[in-house]
């Protein structure tokens, strides 16, 4: 196998530590059910784990990343706490309006503002409330609700509450890997 290739496989397994998000397709109302069950009970503790990660970090730490042209751990928490300011916003779009369409938002040109220079306990504190909304959110979804769906307009396609609480839960996941994966590193990227 050629070098750029097998730099390319590892740039994807940085990216992609966990894989990438996979749409669930059961139709099984009983299995469903308890999929949003594991899904909100991940989506409840990520931010007491996320903390755990990075609770003794330094700023010198905070500014690792997890490859190459990526984000920093702080970056990664504050975009955290951004996306899921937008979940929290898109469950609510449809929850109260017929298939919404949302908006979509820039992540990379957010990770440039200038609230990217907060300390992290910000953004840590917002994921707590946000979570804490989204829990319970996500615990009241009946079998329709979870049928609901908003419109995306920059992928041109319709996404169910059910495929939004796998994607958060995705999401919630990933991230904490790339952060787990720049502290492993050790500031190599």
């Amino acid at each position: 196998m050629e070098t750029n290739q097998l730099d390319k496989i590892e740039l994807e397994k940085l990216k992609y530590p966990i894989g990438d998000f996979e749409k669930p397709t059961t139709q099984d109302s009983e299995e469903r059910k308890n999929l949003v069950l594991n899904w909100k009970n991940d989506i409840s503790i990520f931010p007491i784990r996320l903390k755990k990660v990075v609770d003794n970090l330094s700023e010198e730490e905070l500014n690792w990343k997890y490859r190459p042209q990526g984000w920093t751990i702080k970056q990664v928490i504050h975009h955290c706490s951004d996306s899921h300011i937008n979940a929290l916003i898109r469950f609510k779009l449809t929850l109260t309006e017929d298939e919404p369409t949302i908006k979509p938002y820039l992540e990379d040109k957010w990770t440039e503002l200038q609230d990217m220079t907060l300390p992290i306990d910000v953004s840590i504190s917002i994921l707590e409330g946000i979570h804490k909304k989204l829990s319970i959110i996500i615990e009241s979804l009946s079998e329709s609700d979870l049928e609901r769906r908003f419109f995306h307009p920059e992928q041109q396609t319709y996404f169910t509450l059910f495929e939004l609480v796998a994607n958060y839960t995705w999401h919630s996941n990933h991230h904490l890997a790339h952060i787990e994966q720049a502290i492993e590193s050790k500031g190599k990227y």
